[in-house]
This record gives structure tokens, sequence and C-alpha cells, in this order.
């Protein structure tokens, strides 16, 4: 059987991630994540594609979701740190996510001002509203915030390392698993490593029903990756051409796009815990 090794949730859609021992999955993904996000002040989202300095941007939410507070190694403000109470209740105002157009609540001229500093460029955060009915499609359609596309981000441990070990045969350094952003990560038990499917590399791919706890997850998609693979999430700024020139040689997708990791959207939402088994109730073919 398979265990959660970490839970990683991203308030702030681009910005750092948060390493959890337990969380809520809701159902449009774990509690808070991609709840929030930084946009330009016409409404289109930024992203570490154009403004890899987003991951120097701590993000740190409260249980009930009322207080947010944002820290930064870029920023110039001799304070360096940012709280808000959320509010739910100000005006709505148009967003543009990859061309699609939703509403968000604008969260404030402090914390735009605060936003702006760190990234040099005029910047707002908004919220999700509580009336947003985004429906991610995929194999599995469900429920998601901000996210790129399904609510849940799953990925093995046996995939980054056999990822790893193919870039240094290149002469490539190893990467973290920050440089992917999943929510969830999974690896085997350490006396059962050569029985687990998740010791073997993207085996993700392939699953179709998961259940971790009381919670289950049905397989969306493919995670498609892009330039933000390249970015250092710990000094946040590109450094390029690794992973995707490696990955585009093994892990091109039959419809196009290099993939790593598997999108999940939330069938039963529940309590996840680090070190929780994962086990897979139904197997698919890959879609690769």
């Amino acid at each position: 059987m398979a265990r959660v090794t970490d839970l990683i949730c991203y308030p702030v859609k681009g910005c750092a991630g948060t390493s959890m021992t337990a969380a809520l999955l809701m159902p449009a993904g774990l509690a808070h994540d991609r709840s929030f996000m930084v946009i330009s002040e016409d409404g289109i989202f930024r992203t570490q594609r154009r403004h890899p300095r987003l991951a120097l941007i701590r993000p740190t939410i409260s249980a009930d979701g009322t207080r947010l507070t944002l820290d930064s190694a870029v920023s110039t403000d001799p304070h360096g740190t940012v709280h808000l109470d959320v509010t739910t209740s100000a005006a709505r105002r148009d967003v543009d996510l990859f061309g699609a157009s939703f509403q968000g609540i604008d969260q404030g001229d402090d914390v735009a001002a605060w936003l702006s500093d760190a990234l040099g460029t005029a910047s707002r955060l908004v919220r999700v509203p509580p009336e947003h009915d985004r429906i991610a499609d995929g194999l599995t359609a469900g429920p998601s915030g901000y996210a790129d596309s399904s609510a849940v981000h799953l990925l093995s441990r046996a995939s980054l390392s056999h990822l790893n070990r193919r870039m240094t045969d290149r002469g490539a350094p190893p990467l973290a698993m920050d440089r992917f952003r999943p929510n969830i990560v999974v690896d085997s038990h350490d006396h059962a490593r050569d029985a687990d499917w998740a010791a073997l590399p993207h085996a993700e791919d392939r699953a179709r029903r998961i259940t971790i706890g009381s919670a289950e997850l049905g397989y969306a998609k493919l995670a498609v990756r892009c330039a933000v693979t390249m970015v250092a999430q710990d000094v946040g700024a590109r450094q390029g051409p690794e992973p995707l020139r490696t990955l585009a040689g093994y892990r091109r997708a039959a419809s196009g796009g290099v993939v790593f990791g598997a999108k999940f959207s939330v069938l039963t939402p529940g309590k996840l815990s680090v070190g929780d088994e994962v086990a897979v109730t139904e197997w698919g073919d890959a879609e690769l």
C-alpha cells in the first residue's frame, strides 16, 4: 500500500505552497487551495510563467479562511509582511484565467500595493466568490477554484526519482518536488517497496479511482507541464531548460504537450493526513 508523504496547499495561485501534516479535502480540493489569485489591473491572472517572483511570496491563511498573511523576501516594505481580513462581501470584478471569464472579490488597496511592490508591477488580489461554480473538465469533471484545471494534483516520488535519474544521466542536476507544485505526494511503504504501485514511475497515470482515508478522488487528466517547472522556487527565477528538455524525450502525450503527474477531481471530501494509506480501487490505461 502506498502512503501520503506530503500535503501542500497553495492559498494564492502561483505563490509558494505550505506543507501540512493534515488537511481537509473539500469538493474543490484542499481547503483554501488556490482560493486567491494575483491579477493585473485589468483582471488578467498573474503566473510564474511571466512573474517568477511569485514563488517567493509565502501565504499563510487561518483555518477558517478569514485571515491571510503574505510575506516575501522580494518586498521592499520594511515590515516585509502584509495582513488582511479576508472579505467575501466586496464588489465582484471580472477576472481572466487562461482566456476564460470568472469573478473575483477584490481584497483591497493595502494588499494590492504590497503585491505591486513585491512583483514590480501593478497587481491586485482577488478571492474566489462563494457562488463560484466552475467545473473543470476531464475524464472525471469536478469543481475547481483558481487552479489551472482540476482540483487536485497528485505526484509520486517514484516518478520524480525516475526523472531525476534521466536528468543526471544527461549531466543535469536533480530537481526538488516543489518544481512541480503537487497537492498530494505519494510514496511506497519502505518495507514493501517491490510490491507497492507507488514504487513504479508514473503509476498515477493509470489510477482512475483513489481512496485516502474517507476521501475519494477520480482521475481527470494528465498534468501538462509548462515553463513554471523551470522556475527555481527558492530563488524565484527561471533556470531552464530542465526539466522540460528531459521530459520532452519520454513524456509527450498523444494529445500534445509534455506531461508529468496527474490531476484528480474530488468524489468524496474528507480529512487527509501525512502517513495515510493511498489505495487505487480502479485502474485504466495511461493517456500517453
